[in-house]
């Protein structure tokens, strides 16, 4: 299987910040943030989330994920290959996922589905 690049996120220490500027650039709207700080981005036409990072440190990014079949294992490749880990592994009881850092400084996510049932 071929990893697909499927959701981004907007991280930011000022979420209302974020929304006038993607709402009024785009068109998006905005669900209300979750405990832990976090919203989906409606009519964004492709998933993604808006994240206040003040829950996880602070900063601001906007990155990509890339949807795995084995994130553990994809995790040890992205090390072995220079990565580093930006946010360990989060297992949120759907999903498991991960930032990580390229070797050339880019921010990035990987996440992996977990079975419903």
């Amino acid at each position: 299987m071929w990893d697909n690049v499927n959701y981004f996120e907007i991280g930011t220490t000022d979420p209302e910040a974020a929304k006038a500027f993607y709402g009024d650039t785009f068109g998006w709207t905005f669900g209300s943030l979750e405990p832990g700080g976090y919203g989906m981005v409606d009519g964004a036409g492709n998933g993604g989330g808006l994240w206040d990072s003040n829950t996880v440190g602070g900063g601001s990014w906007a990155v990509f994920y890339v949807e795995v079949d084995d994130i553990e294992a994809k995790l040890e490749q992205a090390a072995a290959n220079g990565a580093e880990t930006v946010i360990p592994l989060v297992d949120n009881g759907r999903i498991k996922f991960a930032h990580l850092r390229d070797p050339l400084g880019n921010r990035f996510g990987v996440w992996q589905r977990k079975p419903q049932g």
